[in-house]
């Protein structure tokens, strides 16, 4: 009895979870596309969008992927003080919220940065970062890391028993590249270019900061001027269906490309690089490694010493704003962590192959469904009854917590499965069901990822210039999008500060929730 009872009440509130998942983005779809007015509603401007959007997003895959190779290439084979800090760091951007990642590149390339002030001693002109350029250094900067991450597990997948082969065998720099390199790129690079390829297809913030007018316009802003400015909702629904299908294509494209592990069995030895060790080698990995680490760390540097210094000038707004935005990203953080539970226990306690891939498609749906299009939909159904503006902080925080959830179930739904292989049996035996069950089997062995997770969800909300910009009262500004007021208003110093305020606080949540996980962590 217990055996069936089990996985009826571990399967109901995934389905409840996968159900609003669904409302959330098909639902919200269907609401855009019954506001549509077809594909010829769709003016020049729009297809320039559209255009610009695809550009945009393939220069920005490329250059960070290219340059990410000789990076990664550079840490496989090197061990130095601080390695693996530095590879840590990697992963800070992703959760660095966009506005004052932006702003900290104004400050290292804008007119006004350190770069032009460069190229005045010596009599050239300032760069100009308006526009295509500026919002693919802008997404370089973000995916550099991302992408090093990810081609770096790559070099880490080959056993160091082919590279002690190779020495043994005379293998110079160009046979370890040709014979063991490149065929482990060949699965790893194309994976890279379209996740990062995905991930700026979706870009507004940027676009909205760094995009030079009408030639680069993305089509989120796009979305965003039609709402906002023109309260054009056909216009929006119709830019809303498009944007849906440019995502779920490159999603689609993005699984199909992914390749299973490279590599093979090792006995999981320290690499030795025999092919490395001439000093030209060491120097060039040395300048390479870093050139990116001065590429990520400047912009940071100057968003916290112009920071400093602008404290003083720090309007009162700023504060009410940033508590705004810490109470959505807790909603968020505690709506993402229920939403990706209910999910991986229901995946965990299905028994057909096909139905776990299923549900687990549901809460990745938010991958292809943008949150200006989510937005959007629930704009245009929530509007007969409720105004948008006297809601907004609770739909920024329901729309933050869908875009978190599919990164929360790549954490969540193995270590549930892992628990359910490790100890499912033994609780089964005991009729160890329900709250019990969560209490005593799971969550001891789970508040690592879970904080993780958390902690994921809750930095990227922090960060959030999305849907709260559709939606906000001037008078009820999340962080985000009042630091862009300010660097909208020239009010730089004071945008520094907000922006430093931001920095510190996404960077504290991430890391109590994920610092609090790991505490005396059982299992």
């Amino acid at each position: 009895m217990a055996e069936r009872a089990q996985p009826l009440i571990r399967l109901w509130p995934g389905v409840g979870a996968a159900l609003l998942v669904a409302a959330l983005t098909l639902g919200t779809l269907a609401a855009v596309a019954l506001r549509a007015e077809g594909w010829a509603g769709l003016t020049g401007s729009d297809w320039a969008a559209v255009r610009f959007t695809l550009l945009q997003a393939l220069l920005s895959a490329a250059i960070s992927t290219a340059l990410a190779v000789p990076v990664a290439r550079a840490l496989a084979r090197r061990r130095f003080a601080g390695r693996a800090a530095l590879i840590t760091i990697l992963g800070a951007p992703f959760i660095l919220p966009v506005i004052v990642a932006v702003f900290g590149l104004l400050a290292v390339f804008g007119r006004n940065g350190l770069v032009s002030h460069l190229f005045e001693t010596v009599g050239l002109p300032q760069i100009q970062i308006y526009g295509l350029h500026g919002v693919v250094l802008a997404h370089v900067f973000f995916n550099l890391p991302l992408a090093t991450r990810l081609i770096l597990q790559g070099w880490s997948s080959i056993p160091a028993e082919r590279f002690r082969l190779a020495g043994s065998l005379g293998f110079t720099t160009g046979d370890v590249a040709r014979v063991l390199e490149r065929p482990m790129l060949k699965a790893t690079v194309p994976g890279a270019f379209m996740v990062i390829f995905l991930i700026c297809t979706t870009s507004f913030a940027v676009a909205l900061a760094l995009g030079g007018g009408p030639k680069a316009t993305t089509v989120e802003l796009a979305i965003y001027q039609a709402f906002r400015f023109e309260f054009d909702l056909a216009s929006a629904a119709l830019l809303g269906l498009l944007q849906f299908a440019i995502c779920a294509v490159a999603a689609a494209v993005a699984m199909w490309v992914q390749v299973p592990e490279v590599g093979g069995a090792g006995l999981d030895r320290t690499v030795e690089r025999w092919d490395a060790r001439g000093i030209a080698l060491r120097w060039l990995d040395a300048g390479l490694i870093l050139s990116a680490a001065l590429f990520l760390l400047v912009p940071l540097g100057m968003v916290a010493l112009d920071g400093v210094r602008g404290l003083p000038r720090l309007p009162a707004s700023v504060g009410s704003a940033a508590a705004r935005s810490v109470v959505v990203a807790l909603c968020a953080a505690g709506l993402t962590v229920v939403l990706s539970l209910a999910l991986s226990f229901a995946i965990a306690a299905m028994r057909g192959t096909l139905a776990k891939r299923m549900l687990e498609g549901v809460g990745y749906l938010a991958i292809s469904a943008s949150p200006l299009v989510v937005g959007t939909g629930l704009f245009i159904l929530i509007y007969p009854y409720v105004d948008p503006v006297s809601i907004a902080l609770p739909i920024t925080a329901l729309v933050n917590a869908l875009m978190s959830l599919p990164f929360a179930l790549r954490i969540l739904v193995p270590a549930v499965a892992q628990v359910d292989r490790q100890f499912g049996q033994l609780a089964d035996s005991l009729s160890l069901l329900g709250w019990a069950r969560i209490r005593h089997l799971y969550l001891p062995r789970l508040r690592g990822p879970v904080g993780f997770a958390a902690g994921l969800a809750a930095a990227l909300s922090m960060g959030d210039l999305g849907v709260v910009a559709l939606f906000a009262d001037p008078q009820a500004a999340t962080l985000p999008l009042q630091m862009y007021r300010l660097m909208a208003a020239y009010q730089t110093e004071a945008a520094a500060a907000a922006g430093l305020l931001l920095l510190a606080l996404s960077l504290a949540l991430f890391w109590l929730f994920d610092r609090g996980g790991r505490i005396n962590a059982d299992g």
